[in-house]
């Protein structure tokens, strides 16, 4: 299935943890397979890593590495570049292809 948010946009957490509820970001990644999304600054994750000898003889430090985990795309929507406010995307297509469109303001996303 086609999702309408790609790498780069900016989003709105729109549902799910309370401290991740309203906060937007940009996105950095996308699962097509798993319909999931990184978003910067959501849904931080902190692992504890051991020290490890590299391959070239160094070894990585260890400590608590946080970062960006997945969350579902459902949970998330897209802001619009114009109007500045969270909308769902319509698609319109011309001769040119397809586009992405606010369904708000009807300005084109892309």
């Amino acid at each position: 299935m086609k999702v309408k948010i790609r790498k780069g946009d900016t989003v709105e957490v729109i549902s799910g943890r309370l401290e991740d509820k309203g906060k937007r970001g940009e996105v950095i990644n996308v699962f097509l397979d798993d319909r999931r999304v990184v978003v910067t600054g959501v849904n931080i994750r902190t692992k504890h890593q051991k020290q490890v000898q590299t391959q070239a003889g160094r070894n990585m430090n260890p400590g608590r590495i946080q970062f960006e985990g997945p969350i579902d795309i459902s949970n998330v929507m897209l802001v619009c570049p114009k109007c500045g406010k969270p909308t769902r995307v319509g698609v319109q297509r011309d001769t040119e292809g397809a586009r992405r469109v606010c369904k708000n303001c009807e300005a084109a996303i892309d």
